[in-house]
């Protein structure tokens, strides 16, 4: 079996707006409008296999959100390839993309992101229902997964009405409506206070040994990353293999 993820010479870097000062055809200094490149990702590569998880860890703006947007099809690198669940994630179109991210991937960010005006359970079925799922089914499978999460009874509860580990619980549900391949989760437990950052981290890794499901989780914290069998170091463009 190929692995799931396979990224070989990824590169991603960005304009720091800064003009460069060149020399006109009379030896003076002009400003032209050339912006020095920022090099934040430079030429990884990297593989993650079926089932497995892995944490990546690195200080602010070392590109380990650049990193995984570029995964998710959400960034466009300038060099590389990136292949995930078989599927050719630079060559596809933005309809491809996001047809192929609501099928086969799962997002869980700092900020749950749930709709305020729906449910807990509306929230978990609203991928099913964009899916093509019908109503009913697609209720049954968020019904199943908020149990799953330790949700069971607050099902009809707005985001408002929920805390904060709460809230990020149904994010989790909502992540895994459509059984996705893989789950990418960037700093899913910043807002989140020691005790509920490491409950959820709990959470994740008794999800990944129940259904299988991969895990790519950006985090700023060693403790929680050292939770994960297998860590990586972004710093200066490269990913790098450590151990906590």
């Amino acid at each position: 079996m190929s692995s799931l993820v396979v990224v070989s010479n990824l590169s991603r870097s960005f304009g720091d707006g800064d003009a460069t000062a060149v020399t006109g055809k009379q030896g003076a200094a002009e400003t032209a409008a050339q912006p020095r490149r920022l090099q934040v990702l430079d030429t990884i590569s990297f593989t993650l296999e079926h089932g497995e998880m892995a944490a990546i860890i690195g200080a602010s703006g070392s590109g380990k959100s650049t990193f995984l947007h570029c995964l998710g099809g959400l960034d466009t690198p300038d060099t590389g390839a990136i292949h995930v669940a078989g599927a050719d994630v630079v060559a596809m179109n933005a309809q491809q993309k996001a047809k192929w991210r609501n099928k086969t991937i799962g997002f869980i960010y700092q900020f749950h992101h749930l709709l305020a005006e729906f449910t807990a359970l509306e929230n978990v079925a609203m991928p099913l229902l964009i899916a093509g799922k019908s109503k009913a089914k697609a209720q049954a499978r968020g019904r199943e997964l908020l149990a799953r999460v330790g949700l069971a009874e607050r099902t009809a509860h707005l985001p408002s009405q929920l805390s904060g580990g709460e809230r990020q619980r149904v994010a989790i549900a909502r992540a895994l409506a459509n059984e996705p391949s893989i789950v990418f989760a960037d700093e899913p437990t910043g807002n989140l206070d020691e005790h509920t950052a490491a409950v959820i981290y709990e959470l994740m890794l008794d999800l990944n040994k129940e259904l299988g499901t991969s895990f790519i989780v950006v985090t700023h914290d060693h403790t929680l990353a050292a939770k994960l069998p297998r860590q990586l170091l972004m710093q200066q463009g490269q990913l790098v293999e450590v151990r906590l």
